[in-house]
């Protein structure tokens, strides 16, 4: 005989075992109606288990506001699915809410039903209904919540950290999330402390991490302040060492992100008291504005991050807004570095020259050879452009063996073209790495060899701030140059040292006068009010002629662009002049078309 549910534990068991489960119970009906539930689900739910039957039980544990939960409840009532688990948030009657995890089981066909007068033939499939069971997963939860916050949160400074940055940033640029409203458009502040490794490398960590959540409290007010009047504030995250950033959803546009990072540099100008002392720190910020639609947050950040290094750059302790133009410039840069070695051997450069002449007859003396990157995407490139790129990835010594090689080759085929001509000497930049990473003295002597081009044709240009003050390896290849016949110049002289006495200890033979003495050199009737000669420039200059005759060199004036300037030059004693007067950069053709006439004129 089939056992039947009755109150009497005695002849029931069942009945007292679901009674006095400690697990919260309760048999539902096919309706979705409790037929009788046990004092844990009562005690759970804050009220008595009689006056739970007749009740729906989805409603008890809020299962109709979850459309899916429920779809799947009334699954389960008829029969059509094998169970649900889900978990629920409820309101207990003290005010208290509590998770608890719901289970919903047909009840086997061979067990009573939920109350005295059940059968199981009296329900769909002969099955007298659902269990419903509650845990409580109130302190799992919680636990779960903690370790959450601790995992997306920064022990120090208590604020959103790089993960949980991230994770509100690739929210705030899914297209669900701009296209339901707001403005579109997303906002960053990224910033770091100019100071702080001082700080922390003098004071220690401890120190550090305190001031660190001094900026922190900072950085949230100016946060808070901003989103006031508005749906939300700023996200303030630390992203690691000294690095913040605010992040603006909804941004109304460029003024509202140069008011926050104005504000930011304001909060973090008063000194901050920490453990004791008086410390203070600025800030170095990025800022980029744009549009949520086609951004990633890998292009955001790259954005960030250029802009953070400009501000820096620039002087730090000061914010600068993302500009387009000025990080193409840093992409066409990096695109050069990027191809500069293979371009060498590629042969993408080429060589022109410009005319070194004689002051007192106009004659043609010398050139210096200037390279040139034909590049095939940007064009052609002067040396301004990429010499400076060479030197920084040392490339420039591949490159410059190849101009030395090219230049004394050419300068002895006009030699050879013009033999009943006094022969011209050629002038050839030398950067100070190639000194210092290649023998230049076992190159320049071999490529004279190769190229039969006599020493005492071949010049050198050093810059002024590279020659000064050499010593050891530099001075003995300058030396050692010196004494195989090669002309040493210093270029751009008078923006250096411009230490004369010590041009006596050095084996040099040229002065090139950097062109910003030039260009003051006019004839005083054709000079316009704002531009009148400088007495003081010709005065400096003519010392500097007169003290390096003394010595023993010679002087060349460059940036000679008019007749006025050559003719005040030629007065106070400069030997030769380069410039726009005589000739542009050229190509080798041309500079054999000079020949065959020798003196240059105006091109």
């Amino acid at each position: 005989m089939e056992p039947q549910l009755d109150p009497a534990p005695a002849e029931h068991p069942f009945r007292s075992a679901f009674s006095a489960a400690p697990l919260a119970m309760a048999v539902v009906d096919h309706e979705g109606v409790v037929v009788s539930a046990n004092d844990t689900f009562g005690a759970l739910l804050g009220t008595g288990p009689g006056d739970l039957a007749g009740q729906d039980a989805a409603e008890l544990v809020d299962l109709t506001s979850d459309a899916r939960a429920h779809h799947a409840y009334r699954e389960v009532l008829s029969g059509h699915r094998a169970g649900l688990r889900c978990t629920r948030r409820l309101k207990h009657p003290d005010g208290r809410s509590l998770w608890v995890q719901v289970t919903v089981a047909p009840l086997p066909p061979d067990l009573p039903g939920g109350s005295p007068d059940s059968s199981p033939d009296s329900s769909p499939g002969g099955s007298p209904g659902v269990l419903m069971s509650l845990t409580d997963v109130s302190a799992r939860r919680e636990l779960q919540a903690r370790l959450r916050h601790l995992q997306n949160h920064d022990p120090v400074t208590r604020l959103p950290n790089r993960t949980l940055f991230f994770e509100r940033l690739s929210a705030a640029l899914e297209a669900e999330s701009y296209e339901r409203g707001g403005t579109g458009r997303i906002g960053l502040c990224y910033l770091d402390l100019d100071g702080f490794k001082a700080v922390n490398d003098t004071l220690g960590h401890r120190v550090g991490d305190r001031l660190l959540a001094a900026v922190a409290e900072r950085l949230t007010r100016c946060a808070d302040e901003a989103g006031y009047g508005r749906a939300s504030a700023p996200l303030v995250a630390r992203l690691g060492g000294d690095e913040f950033a605010l992040l603006v959803e909804d941004s109304t546009g460029t003024e509202q992100l140069a008011d926050l990072a104005e504000s930011v540099l304001t909060a973090l100008q008063a000194p901050f008291e920490v453990s004791g002392r008086r410390l203070s720190v600025s800030a170095s910020i990025g800022v980029v504005e744009r549009r949520a639609a086609g951004t990633s947050a890998t292009a955001l950040m790259q954005a960030a991050d250029t802009t953070l290094y400009w501000a820096k750059a620039d002087g730090k302790a000061r914010w600068t807004l993302f500009d387009p133009e000025r990080n193409a410039h840093r992409m066409t840069r990096q695109a050069l570095v990027s191809t500069l070695r293979a371009a060498v051997e590629r042969g993408e450069f080429t060589l022109e020259y410009q005319p070194l002449v004689g002051m007192d007859d106009g004659r043609l003396r010398g050139v210096e050879a200037l390279v040139r990157w034909r590049h095939p995407q940007f064009g052609v490139l002067t040396p301004n452009r990429f010499i400076q790129l060479a030197e920084d990835d040392g490339s420039i010594v591949p490159l410059g063996r190849w101009i030395l090689a090219t230049a004394c080759r050419q300068a002895r085929r006009w030699q050879l073209d013009h033999p009943d001509e006094p022969p011209i000497f050629v002038s050839v930049n030398v950067a100070v790495r190639q000194v210092w990473d290649s023998d230049l003295v076992a190159d320049v002597a071999e490529v004279l060899a190769e190229t039969g081009l006599a020493p005492q044709l071949l010049q050198l240009e050093l810059t002024e701030s590279a020659v000064m003050g050499s010593a050891g390896r530099p001075l003995q290849a300058l030396q050692a140059l010196s004494d195989m016949g090669v002309h040493i110049a210093i270029d751009d002289f008078g923006t250096g040292y411009s230490n004369l006495a010590y041009l006596s200890r050095l084996p040099v033979s040229v002065l090139k006068l950097d062109g910003s003495f030039v260009r003051g050199f006019q004839h005083e009737e054709q000079a316009g009010a704002a531009d009148r000669p400088s007495p003081a420039d010709e005065v400096i200059v003519e010392a500097m002629i007169q003290l390096a005759h003394r010595l023993g060199l010679t002087v060349t004036a460059e940036c000679v662009e008019t007749s006025g300037q050559a003719s005040r030059l030629r007065r106070i004693g400069c030997d030769t002049g380069q410039g726009w007067l005589y000739s542009r950069p050229v190509p080798a053709d041309r500079i054999s078309e000079l020949l065959d006439g020798r003196a240059c004129g105006r091109r």
